[in-house]
């Protein structure tokens, strides 16, 4: 996908969250628990190419840099540290909107090496939203230090997306994470993200749900996360469906999409 235009379907959401994509080719989501070297390894990857400010209408500090890799031209924007995306806080509410509705290329969800497991919670929540997701395990030094040994087959296997061992702060992995992340958003490397089945009755629930969240706003990214969120009583994600709030905001994307894709054809006849 290339977002160096405005005829990409999220182009109207990601201007109205406050990103400047510029001439950016691909724009790259950085996901994380706090504390789990995310900043850093941003500041790894965009070096003085960034700046920072608060996401529009919020107090939350925003960050977004870009970077350049195999003569593609990336926008990475750094997501709020969270540890859930269930918008308890306008962290979270910030996070989940922006990859939901930004729908960015690939996330890329840091994690702590020494602990994976406390991680996992936001790893699954993300794959539940999209399967474009590469897990960067940072950190592998003070594992190894523990004595800690990390299988990134096994935990790449287990998870369906790829997961690239890096320590951010010397940069060791970083060009292996680039080459994957390159991968996945071209669509070289496939995914087939883990996601929970549930009970039967819970499996019968979300496919009643997923239709009607269809109809209500058609076109929207991800009926299935939509209705799991409703499950699970998320009040929020209820008012915007009820309201008609969801579906205007992804009406006002195809709009905007199908405007400068004519657009674009006319000035292409003349």
């Amino acid at each position: 996908m290339s977002h160096n235009c405005e005829t990409c379907a999220s182009f109207s959401e990601l201007a109205r969250m406050g990103v400047n994509l510029g001439k950016f080719d691909r724009v790259v989501a950085l996901a994380g628990n706090p504390n789990t070297g995310k900043s850093t390894l941003f500041n790894a990857l965009t070096g003085l190419k960034q700046h920072t400010g608060n996401w529009p209408g919020k107090t939350v500090t925003r960050a977004e840099g870009g970077f350049e890799f195999n003569k593609v031209r990336y926008k990475l924007v750094d997501l709020p540290g969270t540890y859930s995306l269930l918008s308890a806080s306008s962290d979270e509410e910030i996070a989940r909107d922006f990859l939901l509705f930004g729908t960015p290329d690939v996330t890329v969800v840091v994690i702590d090496a020494t602990a994976i497991e406390r991680n996992l919670n936001l790893v699954l929540q993300v794959l539940e939203i999209t399967s474009r997701v590469v897990v960067a395990v940072n950190l592998m030094d003070e594992a190894a230090r523990k004595g800690m040994e990390i299988d990134l087959r096994s935990l790449s296997r287990d998870l369906g997306v790829p997961a690239v061992g890096i320590v951010a702060r010397t940069g060791e992995g970083l060009q292996g994470l680039l080459t994957t992340v390159d991968g996945v958003a071209s669509g070289e490397i496939k995914t087939q993200p883990l996601r929970v089945a549930g009970t039967p009755e819970f499996q019968r629930a979300v496919a009643e749900l997923v239709p009607l969240i269809q109809e209500a706003a058609p076109g929207v990214p991800n009926a299935r996360w939509i209705a799991i969120r409703l499950l699970d009583g998320d009040a929020e994600v209820e008012s915007a469906l009820t309201s008609g709030r969801l579906a205007d905001l992804v009406s006002g994307q195809q709009k905007n999409a199908e405007r400068f894709s004519q657009k674009i054809a006319l000035q292409g006849a003349q």
